[in-house]
């Protein structure tokens, strides 16, 4: 009688402890084709439509739409391709994964989530710039400002690497007045993410300036592609 009052006793104080782990610590649940984890999709679905691989609705359902671009999204960032979002598509999205095991594959493209250490050379780059130049700019505004290097770096007319890009003579204020040098913000680091995971609020612009500020004339012939915050994007 004694042995099942202590059995009973312990397997409740075991119930007790594992109520008590924050959830943030216990492994996330793998989500795939039909799940009904909604707020999760939901997530999954807008950060993919930002970046243009989901054209559908962000209606919380993992349909045909949501595993397609989960996959193309997979494709592209050197993850397994299989449609199904678990810890490694979780980090490369971002989003945290539940398990400090949890990583991305390491691809320059799909760091993983989180602001301190392990970024790769590029995200950091990229987010000292986007620090020195769009501190202060609506979010979309300082995705715009590093997809706008990326966007350098695939044109012919400029170098063919972030770091070159940035560094390329009097190319960026935040380079010649020392503000690259400037631990980057969360959201410039955030930002720097979402450039290279394919987010382009500037719709393929090689330029940008702030009007009230730009003095070169040259840079007001260029073709106005849109403007976010206090930056006009150009071809």
């Amino acid at each position: 009688m004694k042995s099942s009052v202590k059995i009973t006793a312990i397997v409740i104080i075991f119930v007790l402890v594992i109520a008590m782990i924050p959830v943030s610590i216990m492994a996330r649940e793998t989500v795939y084709y039909g799940s009904t984890d909604t707020k999760t999709v939901r997530e999954i679905q807008t950060k993919l439509k930002n970046w243009g691989y989901y054209e559908g609705e962000v209606d919380g359902k993992f349909g045909y739409l949501t595993e397609t671009a989960v996959k193309e999204f997979q494709r592209k960032n050197g993850l397994k391709v299989d449609g199904k979002v678990g810890n490694q598509t979780f980090a490369a999205l971002g989003m945290p994964t539940g398990s400090s095991s949890g990583s991305s594959s390491g691809s320059t493209s799909s760091s993983s989530g989180g602001s301190s250490g392990g970024e790769s050379k590029d995200v950091m780059m990229l987010a000292r710039c986007v620090n020195g130049e769009a501190r202060g700019e609506p979010y979309a505004g300082q995705v715009a400002v590093a997809a706008v290097i990326l966007n350098r770096v695939e044109h012919s007319d400029f170098p063919d690497t972030v770091s070159s890009v940035i560094y390329q003579s009097g190319a960026f204020d935040a380079v010649m007045d020392g503000q690259i040098n400037l631990t980057p913000s969360d959201s410039a680091i955030r930002a720097a993410k979402d450039a290279l995971n394919g987010w382009d609020p500037t719709g393929g612009a090689i330029y940008y300036y702030n009007p009230r500020t730009a003095t070169n004339q040259w840079i007001r012939t260029r073709p106005i592609i849109t403007t976010i915050g206090q930056h006009v994007f150009c071809e």
